[in-house]
C-alpha cells in the first residue's frame, strides 16, 4: 500500500515471528519484508533500503549484534541510520543496554515483553538520529596542539568535545551526558583537580580521567583517592590512551551489569521458596492487582470493585459503588458501553471486550481495555464481571504511529498518503449523492531558486512558513495536504465552484504577501493554483487529480501567481492536455534511447578544413524524426529538460569515442543544467567508459542562460576545465549590455548570434557588431565562430575580418553519424560545401 513504512523482520523462530507480526498487525502502518537469517537480510538490504528494522539474536553465522554492525558501517544500500530493535531471548536489562551502545542499537525488547512493541517503535521511530558506537567524551585541554594529538588519538572510539577551561566544561556538563571527562593537569591556569571533585560533585558516578606529568606517584594516589575513575602517565602513546578511556567509560556499565546479574540469580535461588507462599498469598491478590476488577448486578450498577481503581482513575471507591460504569466514561464511549453491558445482561453474548476511554479525577482520560463477562446461578444471568487494564501507552504509540504514517514530518501537514486516502474516499461518497467538493492544487513558483541559492534548510524554513500560511486562511471542511516537494494540495468539502475560486485566490494573495528574508537578499514567493470541482458526474480520483494539474500547468503557462479552474470546454484546458500527452510521450522516447544525434561540420579559416563538429540532437518518434524546437518545449513542460542533457552527453560522447573523424565536438547544454548536481558525473563516467580524451569535447551554453545565473555558470566551467574540456557562450550578442561579463567567465571560445550573421553582407550595424564581437574576443584570448553562414559573400566576408570559425548550411547541413566520414572527407579535400 503506498505511504506504508517498509519494515524488515529477521528471525530464524517461526513462532517468535508470528508473535512479533500479530503485535504489528493493529498498526497497519507497514509494509513487512520477512527473513530467517543475517545472510538472507544482507543479501536484501544490498539492494534495497527499508525503514526500520527488527532482528533476533540467534540469526545465523553473523549474529543479531554484528549484523547492527553492518548496518551501521553504510556498505549497504539501506542507509546507516536506519532503526534497529533487538528483540533477545534473554535479557539483563544494563547488559543490554551497554552491548546496544556499543553496536549502534536503537532499542532492545526481550521476546517476553513483545506486547511492548508497539510504544517502541513509536520512540524509536520518533526520534532516531544518526547512529554510532562511539561514545561521548569531554576534553577539557588548555593547549590546541595537545588537544589536536589527543583527538587524532581518540577520534576512531571517541565522539569528542573540546574545551578550554573549567567554566565552558561545567556549562556543557550541565546541558549533555558523557561517558567520560578527560581533563589535562599539567598546564599552568587550569585547577584540574578542583574541577574533577565539582563535576563528581554533580554526579558521583561520572567516569573522570586525568592526564598526569609521569613520576607523580602521590598525585595519582591522591586522584583516585578522591574518586577519579583513573590517570594516564604522559608521554602516552595511542594505544595506550583509548584503552584507559575506554575502560573508564565502560567501569560503571560493567559494576551495574555484574550487580544486576547477580540480583538475578539471588531471585532465581528464592524462586522455590516464593512458590510455596502463593497460596497462602492469593487472598492479597485481588487487593493489590494492578488490573481493575469489578462486578456489576442485573442492573448494570456496580456492587464490587478493588483498589486498583483509585489508582487508575483518582476516583474513591465509595463514589463508585452502586453507579453504572458508563459514568466514568468519555462522553463518546457512554453508548458503546451500555450497549455491551446490556447485551451482557441480555445474554446475547457470553463475553465481551472493547476499548475506551476513562475519565480521570484530575479531568484527563486513559486508554483501557475492558472485558466483561457474564455472571451465572442457576443456569440465569445475574450480573456480569468487568476487568480493565491500563493501555493509555500502548494506545498513544499507535495514535503517534498513526500519525508519522499520515502527516509531513517537515510541515506537519498531511502527507501524500493520507490526501489519496482522503480524495478516494471523498469521490467514492460523492458519486451517490447531490454533494459538491473542489480540489485545489497548488505548486510555489520558483522555489527552485531558494532551494538552488540558499540550500535546502533555507528552502526548509519557507516551506514550513508556506504551510502556516495556508492553515491560517483555511476554514473548517478543509483538509490541506503536502503531496511532495513544493506541491501542495486543499480539499473543500461542500462547496461551490465561486467560493472554491476565492478562497484559492486568497491562497494566493497570502502567499504573494510573503517576503523571505535571506543573508543579504529578499526573495517574494508566489502561487500557481488548479482548480477542479468533484460532484456526481466528475468523481474519478485520478481523473480529478489530472484535471487539477492539467489547470495548474495552464496557471503557469498564463504568467504565474493567478488561478485556474478546469473544465472541459476551456481551450486553454484542451491545449494543455494535449502539450501534456505529447510531453510524456516526448519523455517516453528519450527514456527509450531513441535520441539521434547529427553533426554539423564547424569551418577553421586558419587551416582551411573542418575543425570540429557541433552535435544537434533529433529525436526519433514513431518513424518520424522530431527538431529540438518541436520536443524541447515539452520537456520544459514537465520540467525534464535535464533528461535531454545526460542523454545528449552520453550519446555524443559515445560516438566521439568510436571514430577519429570526430576530433572535437561542442555540446550544448540547457540553463538548468547549472543546477543539475548529477550532471557532472555523467559527463566523468562518459568519458572514462567511452575512453575519449576530455579535450575533444567544448560545451556551449547561449549566453542568456550564463548571464542568468552566472555564479553557478561560471562554477561548472571551472569544473569542466579541470576535467580538461573546453567551454563556448552561445548565441552571443543578444544580451549586448553585458560585454563585461565575458572577463567572468572562463570560457575559450565565443559564438555570435546568427541573427547578426545572416543579413551582416546588407546590413552595415550587423556587420559592425560581428567585428566588433571577433575584436573583443580576440582581445579576451578567446576564439569566435560565426552561425548561419548560409552564402559564400558571408563566409568570404568574415574570412576577411578574421572570424576564426564559420558553422552553417553553406558549409554543410548537420550529417547523420553513418555518413559522417565520407561526407567530411569531400569537404576537406575538394573545399566544397553544401
Amino acid at each position: 500500500m503506498s505511504g506504508q513504512l517498509k519494515l524488515l523482520l529477521i528471525n530464524s523462530n517461526l513462532k517468535q515471528r508470528n508473535s512479533i507480526k500479530r503485535a504489528l498487525l493493529p498498526l497497519d502502518v507497514f509494509e513487512l519484508l520477512e527473513v530467517r537469517d543475517s545472510r538472507s537480510a544482507l543479501t536484501l538490504l544490498k539492494q534495497n533500503a527499508v525503514d526500520l528494522i527488527i532482528t533476533g539474536l540467534d540469526i545465523g553465522k553473523i549474529d543479531g549484534w554484528r549484523f547492527a554492525r553492518m548496518v551501521r558501517s553504510g556498505l549497504l544500500k539501506t542507509p546507516k541510520n536506519t532503526p534497529i530493535l533487538l528483540t533477545p531471548p534473554t535479557y539483563c536489562e544494563r547488559i543490554a543496554e551497554t552491548t546496544a551502545r556499543a553496536y549502534g542499537i536503537d532499542a532492545v525488547l526481550p521476546y517476553e515483553q513483545i506486547n511492548k512493541l508497539p510504544r517502541i517503535l513509536a520512540n524509536v521511530l520518533s526520534s532516531h538520529l544518526t547512529k554510532s558506537s562511539r561514545l561521548e567524551l569531554l576534553l577539557v585541554e588548555p593547549n590546541e596542539q595537545d588537544s589536536e594529538q589527543i583527538d587524532f588519538y581518540l577520534r576512531e572510539s571517541f565522539q569528542i568535545t573540546h574545551v578550554k577551561d573549567a567554566r565552558t566544561a561545567i556549562d556543557l556538563f550541565h546541558q549533555h551526558h558523557f561517558a567520560i571527562v578527560l581533563i589535562d593537569t599539567i598546564h599552568d591556569g587550569l585547577d584540574a583537580q578542583a574541577l574533577g571533585q565539582r563535576l563528581l560533585s554533580y554526579k558521583p558516578n561520572q567516569a573522570v580521567v586525568m592526564i598526569i606529568e609521569n613520576q607523580e606517584a602521590d598525585f595519582a594516589e591522591q586522584l583516585l583517592l578522591s574518586g577519579i575513575t583513573d590517570f594516564a602517565r604522559t608521554p602516552y602513546n595511542e594505544s595506550l590512551l583509548n584503552r584507559i578511556c575506554h575502560q573508564a567509560a565502560r567501569r560503571e556499565d560493567f559494576m551495574a551489569s555484574y550487580a544486576e546479574f547477580a540480583e538475578k540469580v539471588e531471585q532465581l535461588s528464592h524462586s522455590q521458596s516464593r512458590y510455596k507462599e502463593l497460596y497462602s498469598a492469593h487472598q492479597r491478590i485481588l487487593l493489590h492487582l494492578n488490573t481493575v476488577v469489578l462486578e456489576l448486578d442485573s442492573a448494570g450498577e456496580i456492587i464490587f470493585i478493588n483498589p486498583a481503581w483509585e489508582h487508575l482513575t483518582g476516583f474513591s471507591l465509595k463514589k463508585v459503588m452502586k453507579k453504572p460504569l458508563q459514568d466514568f466514561c468519555k462522553a463518546e464511549f457512554r453508548p458503546l458501553v451500555m450497549q455491551n453491558i446490556e447485551q451482557i445482561l441480555q445474554g446475547t453474548f457470553d463475553q465481551q471486550k472493547i476499548e475506551l476511554e476513562l475519565a480521570h479525577q484530575q479531568g484527563h482520560h486513559i486508554w483501557v481495555e475492558c472485558r466483561m463477562q457474564s455472571i451465572y446461578a442457576n443456569k440465569t444471568i445475574v450480573g456480569a464481571t468487568v476487568s480493565i487494564d491500563n493501555i493509555h501507552e500502548r494506545k498513544q504509540a499507535e495514535l503517534q504511529l498513526h500519525h508519522l504514517a499520515h502527516h509531513d514530518t517537515l510541515t506537519k501537514l498531511h502527507n501524500r498518503y493520507f490526501f489519496d486516502l482522503k480524495l478516494n474516499e471523498l469521490c467514492l461518497e460523492t458519486a451517490n449523492s447531490p454533494n459538491q467538493h473542489a480540489l485545489i492544487y497548488i505548486d510555489l513558483d520558483h522555489f527552485k531558486v531558494i532551494n538552488d541559492s540558499q540550500g535546502h534548510q533555507q528552502g526548509d524554513r519557507v516551506l514550513k512558513h508556506i504551510a502556516k500560511t495556508f492553515q491560517k486562511n483555511l476554514q473548517e471542511g478543509c483538509t490541506i495536504c503536502r503531496i511532495g516537494g513544493d506541491e501542495f494540495a486543499v480539499i473543500v468539502e461542500h462547496t461551490e465552484l465561486l467560493d472554491a475560486h476565492l478562497l484559492a485566490e486568497q491562497l494566493c494573495h497570502a502567499v504573494e504577501e510573503y517576503k523571505f528574508q535571506a543573508p543579504g537578499q529578499e526573495y517574494s514567493i508566489s502561487c500557481s493554483i488548479g482548480l477542479t470541482l468533484i460532484n456526481a458526474k466528475n468523481c474519478d480520483a485520478s481523473e480529478c487529480l489530472k484535471q487539477s494539474d492539467i489547470a495548474l500547468y495552464v496557471a503557469k503557462n498564463r504568467g504565474r501567481n493567478l488561478v485556474h479552474c478546469y473544465t472541459e470546454q476551456d481551450v486553454d484546458s484542451n491545449k494543455m492536455l494535449a502539450d501534456l500527452a505529447w510531453a510524456h510521450q516526448v519523455r517516453s522516447a528519450i527514456i527509450s534511447e531513441q535520441l539521434e544525434i547529427f553533426f554539423q561540420p564547424i569551418w577553421g579559416f586558419k587551416d582551411q578544413k573542418v575543425a570540429y563538429f557541433e552535435a544537434l540532437s533529433r529525436l526519433r518518434v514513431e518513424s518520424d524524426l522530431i527538431f529540438p524546437n518541436h520536443f524541447i518545449p515539452a520537456l520544459e513542460l514537465l520540467s525534464d529538460i535535464h533528461l535531454l542533457d545526460h542523454c545528449v552527453v552520453k550519446q555524443a560522447i559515445k560516438c566521439v569515442g568510436s571514430t577519429p573523424t570526430l576530433n572535437k565536438v561542442a555540446i550544448n547544454l540547457s540553463a538548468q543544467a547549472f543546477s543539475d548536481d548529477a550532471l557532472l558525473a555523467t559527463i566523468e563516467t562518459a568519458l572514462k567508459h567511452y575512453r575519449v580524451d576530455p579535450t575533444r569535447i567544448v560545451f556551449e551554453i547561449t549566453e542568456s542562460a550564463s548571464i542568468s545565473n552566472l555564479s553557478a555558470t561560471r562554477i561548472m566551467i571551472e569544473k569542466l576545465n579541470k576535467l580538461g574540456c573546453s567551454f563556448s557562450i552561445d548565441d552571443f550578442g543578444t544580451g549586448f549590455s553585458t560585454f563585461s561579463y565575458l572577463k567572468q567567465l572562463p570560457a575559450s571560445q565565443v559564438k555570435i548570434d546568427g541573427s547578426f550573421v545572416k543579413d551582416m553582407i546588407n546590413d552595415p550595424i550587423d556587420l559592425a557588431l560581428v567585428n566588433a564581437i571577433k575584436d573583443i574576443s580576440h582581445s579576451l584570448n578567446k576564439t569566435c565562430v560565426a552561425e548561419f553562414v548560409e552564402n559564400k559573400e558571408t563566409f568570404d566576408s568574415l574570412k576577411e575580418i578574421g572570424v576564426d570559425y564559420a558553422q552553417g548550411y553553406f558549409i554543410s547541413r548537420p550529417i547523420p553519424f553513418d555518413n559522417l566520414a565520407e561526407k567530411i572527407k569531400i569537404i576537406n579535400t575538394g573545399k566544397t560545401f553544401n
